[in-house]
């Protein structure tokens, strides 16, 4: 089982958390063999540690040999099918059920964890994907318990996180079925996104984003909950937060901006977004109404980015929305970029530019500071 101390960094401290627990069934959730007693129970215990693990923003599924028509109608019976998702129950080898769930969810295998009560299934398992934990039936009752299973923080968006990734999943079903340009079933999705100042009470939601997004994040840095409650009362930093929403739902905080003001220039010194977004334009979105801000400021943009070894998305996002490297006078006040190792400065001298076309935003108007108040930037 793959270890981590809080001194490493920030990609490794994520994968030490479980994003997705995959359940056996058959005398591993339920006491019993499905296809040989015929009626199998669930005990208590299990369920509460089922419904536990959803409230802390653990998805889980099912990798199960058995009829998959007639164990998915069993967990129905037993009123717990909904919080499974993308369930693979069949006769397939479970290390290829567990590496599709987490290609399905876009998640790292190091953030996958499956439990199994035959050592057979968790070696076939361990010895495919090394990177997933295995886990004995025997321990079930205390993986709540468990280090891994035990998020930092708890937020409105991780205690609906199963809900929001099943609405995801019908975003792609319908997606799929629809004809036409993306554009035009991006406009039908009546996209709603939502840049906000940063308050003490979602804070939580900050680090999350910062903990759990590596793929979509500039820097690969995480800012505790000490270090953002500085910043947010610094009038020198903006401190954002970014929710979307649209008409199957909310998709939660998406993305977290990190800005500081000089005088001629604003930094960003953090830009995350969520993957699962990335497929409607958020990032884009981001960018296109920060450069457009900023021109209408009348200031430069110098965008900090370090690569890692998950995080290439974010740099061609940058480099689509025009920031390139390059020299400039407006950056003289900034810590040089080498003291900070595999540090990069991108440089934009902003022009206006069109937002969106497929969404609507609501934005502060970042050339003042106050706090409560918020113009809507037309898309």
């Amino acid at each position: 089982m793959t270890e981590t101390t809080a001194e490493e960094p920030m990609e490794e401290a994520v994968a030490a958390l479980v994003k997705c627990l995959v359940w056996d069934l058959d005398d591993t959730l339920w006491q019993g063999t499905l296809l040989e007693d015929g009626e199998v129970v669930l005990p208590d215990e299990v369920r509460k540690v089922v419904i536990e693990l959803d409230s802390r923003g653990i998805l889980q599924s099912v990798s199960s040999r058995n009829d998959h028509e007639h164990a998915w109608a069993r967990l129905e019976a037993l009123g717990i099918a909904e919080y499974f998702v993308l369930p693979e129950i069949g006769w397939g080898a479970k290390s290829e059920a567990v590496r599709k769930i987490a290609d399905r969810l876009g998640f790292a295998l190091t953030t996958i964890a499956f439990i199994d009560d035959r050592p057979a299934e968790r070696a076939e398992v361990a010895f495919h994907l090394p990177e997933v934990r295995c886990y004995p039936a025997e321990q079930v009752l205390a993986l709540p318990e468990l280090t891994e299973f035990t998020p930092a923080t708890s937020t409105v968006d991780s205690r609906r996180r199963r809900q929001m990734y099943q609405a995801g999943f019908r975003r792609e079903a319908e997606r799929a079925a629809a004809p036409g340009p993306d554009e035009e079933f991006l406009r039908s999705l009546d996209l709603r996104m939502r840049i906000g100042r940063a308050t003490g009470e979602e804070l939580s939601r900050v680090e999350e984003l910062t903990l759990r997004t590596s793929q979509m994040n500039a820097t690969g840095v995480h800012y505790p909950d000490a270090v953002l409650r500085g910043l947010i009362a610094d009038p020198g930093h903006e401190v954002l937060v970014v929710t979307l929403a649209d008409r199957f739902g909310p998709h939660g905080a998406v993305g977290v901006l990190l800005l500081e003001r000089h005088p001629g220039l604003w930094h960003l010194k953090l830009l995350a977004t969520s993957c699962r977004v990335v497929a409607y334009g958020a990032g884009a979105t981001l960018l296109n109404w920060l450069a457009d801000t900023a021109a209408r400021a009348g200031v430069h943009l110098v965008a900090d980015f370090r690569a890692t070894e998950r995080n290439r998305m974010m740099e061609i996002a940058y480099r689509f929305s025009g920031f390139e490297e390059a020299s400039c006078p407006c950056t003289v006040g900034l810590e040089p970029a080498a003291v900070q190792p595999g540090l990069q400065r991108l440089h934009l001298a902003p022009q206006p530019r069109e937002v969106s076309t497929t969404m609507s935003l609501d934005a502060p108007d970042l050339g003042t500071r106050e706090r409560d108040g918020g113009a809507t930037t037309p898309s």
